[in-house]
Parts: C-alpha cells; sequence; structure tokens
C-alpha cells in the first residue's frame, strides 16, 4: 500500500469510529492537500486553503493573547463543528462534524488519528 493510501485509510477510519464526522482531511500549513476523505460536493482546494488561513490567524491571536500556540482550533457553525489539529512537521488534520457530535469523543478520536498519522509522515 502507498503512503498516500495509508493516510487516506486513517482519515476513513476516523470517520468510521465515528459516526457523527462528515469528512477528514490532512493539509500542509500552506494550504496544500496532502490526503483526504472529503465527499464530493466539498472542493477540495477551498478547504485546503482555508484551514491554513485559520491556523494562521490562530496562530497569531494565540500569541497576541498571550496564550502559546494553538493546539486545536474549533469553529461551531450553525450546521456543525469544524476541528482542526497540528499533526507534525507542519500538517493539519481538519474534520467536519454534525451539529449533534460530542465534542468530547470528537477530540479522542481525532488526537489518536493525528498521533497515527504523525507516525506516516
Amino acid at each position: 500500500m502507498s503512503r498516500l493510501q495509508d493516510l487516506t485509510k486513517v482519515l476513513r477510519g476516523l470517520q468510521t469510529a465515528t459516526p457523527e464526522l462528515e469528512a477528514a482531511a490532512l493539509i500542509s500549513e500552506d494550504g496544500l492537500l496532502i490526503a483526504s476523505a472529503l465527499p464530493e460536493e466539498i472542493e477540495e482546494g477551498r478547504v485546503a486553503g482555508m484551514s491554513a488561513v485559520l491556523l494562521s490567524l490562530g496562530t497569531r491571536a494565540a500569541a497576541e493573547l498571550g496564550r502559546g500556540s494553538p493546539e486545536l482550533v474549533l469553529i461551531k457553525g450553525n450546521r456543525g463543528y469544524v476541528v482542526m489539529v497540528e499533526v507534525s512537521g507542519g500538517a493539519l488534520l481538519i474534520v467536519l462534524a454534525t451539529e449533534t457530535a460530542k465534542l468530547g469523543l470528537v477530540f479522542l478520536e481525532v488526537k489518536r488519528a493525528a498521533q497515527a498519522l504523525a507516525k506516516m509522515i
């Protein structure tokens, strides 16, 4: 199995482990898609670019407010959540969860997936 297939397998496993997760992607901090398990209606390039911008803004806000470097970026919308965490080496894991998702479970599964992905990068 190729490295890309291994990364995608982890992303799909994350979705299987937590049915409330609708999508997952691994993105470089400069906004390039590495691997994804996104639905067809979601434009991968747009997700990757926005994720890089969000991380940049979160990093700057955390630094300006004396909170250190961000470990997690969370956005709550009226139709669900966006959760983004740093994996390692400048890679980010972003997941989309439903509005009924249990955040504790989402955070746990995202952390596990990030650790697995970090070993592969």
